[in-house]
């Protein structure tokens, strides 16, 4: 079985934790160093370094799931052809520069503003208030806020592992479109559009994003994980369901 390393974006790991809860064990859900006031290196000042501080920390049969930045990060692994790396998901990443589709520059959105701009439904989100807005900070650290590449697009034609990019049809930071021209950039990668769901789907539709992860993974085909290096993170999840290319919002499965 494959090991899932989750990789969060700009409001550090809580939102992919309900995620983590609903795929099969094991499951890794680490902090950025900078985010949720852990130290930064200096060393670690770009989205490709973070990548390489990952890919040094990959064993066997890891497959790498990444939301909104975390996708971006996901998308770099994809390119230094790891040993242990099976495949990544990127789910509503950032990185690419798609000329029409900009990504919405988050700073000074209020939260009312962000949530409106994040979810399909921010009334069905539940309410946590231990949940952060984005961290502004450490964001700036790894992308200067540009929150693109214009190499990005042509370096993912030499992507060495296989790609699967889902994407909330509802996101208002990074539209479906952009999410097209992702898939579209990456070799035999594949595009699942998820109705109902926003830039978050992981807060909005866990049990179905889930599920279509899970399906996502065991299509790989991997043997048992052997990990190393200390990676700081919570291991948690189980369940077992399956889903479609299309996920619609009657879909689910659970643990």
């Amino acid at each position: 079985m494959t090991t899932c390393l989750l990789l969060h974006g700009g409001a550090g790991p809580a939102p992919m934790r309900p995620l983590a809860e609903l795929l099969p064990s094991p499951v890794l859900v680490p902090t950025h160093p900078g985010f949720d006031g852990t130290d930064r290196p200096a060393e670690l000042a770009s989205i490709r370094d973070l990548a390489a501080h990952y890919a040094g920390r990959i064993d066997d049969d890891v497959t790498v799931v990444g939301n909104s930045i975390g996708g971006w990060v996901a998308a770099e692994l994809a390119l230094l052809g790891v040993p242990g790396l099976r495949g990544v998901v990127l789910v509503n990443a950032v990185g690419l520069d798609v000329p029409g589709h900009p990504v919405t520059d988050v700073r000074g959105l209020t939260p009312e503003e962000l949530a409106k701009l994040s979810f399909h439904d921010p009334a069905r989100v539940p309410a946590d208030p231990s949940r952060q807005g984005p961290d502004v900070a450490a964001l700036a650290a790894y992308t200067g806020m540009r929150m693109t590449d214009p190499t990005l697009r042509s370096r993912l034609s030499g992507a060495k592992v296989p790609a699967h990019v889902i994407w909330g049809e509802s996101d208002g930071i990074v539209t479906a479109d952009y999410g097209r021209a992702y898939a579209e950039a990456i070799p035999g990668a594949t595009f699942t559009l998820l109705p109902e769901a926003g830039h978050l789907p992981q807060l909005e539709a866990p049990d179905r994003l889930a599920a279509l992860i899970r399906v996502v993974v065991a299509g790989i085909g991997v043997s048992t994980p052997v990990r190393r290096g200390p990676l700081v993170v919570q291991p948690l999840g189980c369940g077992n369901a399956g889903g479609v290319t299309r996920l619609g919002s009657e879909a689910g499965g659970g643990c």
